[in-house]
């Protein structure tokens, strides 16, 4: 009832910011955009924006062209609209992207602004049918960052609807710290390295449905900070509704973590196709993290392609904060996963890898339920208590259906006896992990 109720939040709230056709219009090529592709029209899209800003809102309209922009800032109370054909075309200048202050790798730290930026601003949006394109000449920029396509900062009440973007090696979508946050009907491709696509980061009340993703990293991945800087901001990602989505990646279709010191609760996602990756679901962290992952659903999923249908390890994945949280308040906390109504209509290389969870605070409630399909390999789960699976009728090709160590529960009376495991840090930048995957007892 909690995740319903705050799913019905986004849409009240999207009515009270104001999110509406009733703006006043401006044409931007009436400002002196050319949209030839090759003139930079950032000035004047720039100022037909502040031009909307200044008379209190609107609506700024780009007609078809190929604009090339470098960064600009929407206003409060604005709206981009990119209509058929209508293009925005990153610069590959990167002077064209000023330095300011963003969130990144889970820290706030300096950062090409992103090609669409906001800040403070309540009430704005970018819609489609138009395109949006990033420069792929500014290379894997890390140090500063490269600049997302799109970033909003602080802001509550957030359209994004019925545009593609086309981007590679950096993320597409970045909210972060925003409220009330709609994204509908995009398409997103991206190639490459850090190439997610949505990456909410301590956002919340947020739906994201209808969008066909597929990207060179994680598709949609939920972030709330890294290490002491994001366990002492304490703003988690919370109340997020993702559905009827299509998602492919090279890494994660959906993902939580690895920066997740805030805390990330109440996620419900369903009706969702994952066409290809490495993992379908992934829920990733390490010690030294902290903060907590609750209260998550995932129902009425399609594994078409990928290794794994879920995948969780909170052992050691992902750079290690150079102030991680210290003690046991550094070990991840975790409890109420619930997925169920799962087809694997591919063979999946692994069925559920949940072995990974630190003996120290195991995952508390995990319900796995009327899963069908084909795996090489099933269910392996270690330290989790109060499991609950259920009508799992998958063809295992090579070992047990399912095997268990420290794990209570109904449903795993049965299970072969899994042997202690060791996390493997991935992401660089911290020391092995050295705490065995399963307890000894």
């Amino acid at each position: 009832m909690k995740r319903i109720v705050g799913v019905l939040v986004v849409a009240v709230a999207c009515l009270m910011v104001g999110c509406s056709s009733n703006k006043k219009t401006f044409d931007a090529r009436a400002r002196g955009l050319k949209g030839d592709g090759t003139t930079k029209d950032t000035i004047a899209l720039q100022a037909a924006i502040d031009a909307a800003g200044q008379a209190g809102g609107g609506e700024i309209i780009l007609p078809a062209g190929r604009y090339l922009i470098g960064s600009i800032e929407l206003r409060p109370h604005t709206t981009l609209r990119l209509e058929n054909d209508a293009v925005l075309v990153g610069s590959p200048d990167k002077s064209d992207y000023p330095i300011t202050k963003i969130r990144w790798e889970g820290r706030m730290r300096d950062g090409h602004r992103a090609l669409i930026f906001a800040q403070n601003a309540d009430d704005i949006a970018i819609v489609g049918p138009g395109r949006i394109e990033g420069a792929a000449a500014l290379g894997p920029l890390r140090n500063p960052r490269a600049p997302s396509l799109i970033e909003f900062l602080d802001c509550r009440g957030v359209t994004l609807r019925d545009f593609s973007t086309k981007y590679a090696r950096m993320w597409s979508i970045h909210p972060t710290f925003c409220s009330d946050v709609k994204i509908s009907r995009l398409n997103i491709r991206s190639t490459g390295g850090n190439g997610d696509g949505i990456d909410l980061d301590s956002c919340r009340n947020v739906s994201i449905d209808h969008c066909d993703i597929d990207t060179g990293d994680d598709a949609i991945v939920l972030k709330s900070g890294r290490g002491s800087e994001g366990f002492a901001m304490a703003k988690p990602t919370e109340n997020v509704h993702v559905s009827d989505c299509t998602l492919g990646s090279s890494f994660a279709g959906f993902a939580i973590g690895t920066e997740m010191s805030g805390g990330v609760r109440d996620v419900l996602l369903e009706r969702c196709t994952f066409t290809r990756g490495s993992n379908s679901v992934y829920i990733k962290s390490r010690i030294g993290r902290g903060g907590f992952i609750e209260n998550v659903e995932g129902r009425d999923l399609d594994i078409a392609g990928a290794n794994a249908f879920l995948r969780i390890d909170l052992l050691g994945r992902g750079i290690q904060d150079e102030q991680p949280v210290q003690g046991e308040a550094g070990i991840p906390s975790t409890r109420n996963f619930c997925f169920s109504n799962v087809k694997t209509s591919a063979n999946v290389p692994f069925l559920v890898d949940a072995a990974l969870i630190p003996p120290e605070k195991p995952l508390d409630g995990l319900v796995i339920a009327n899963v069908s399909g084909k795996a090489r390999r099933g269910i392996e789960l270690a330290n989790i208590k109060n499991v609950e699976l259920r009508d799992i009728h998958v063809d295992v090709a090579a070992g047990p259906m399912i095997a268990a160590s420290n794990v209570a529960g109904a449903g795993v009376e049965n299970a072969a006896p899994l042997p202690p495991r060791r996390a493997t840090p991935r992401g660089g930048g911290g020391p092995p992990a050295t705490r065995a995957a399963t307890s000894q007892s």
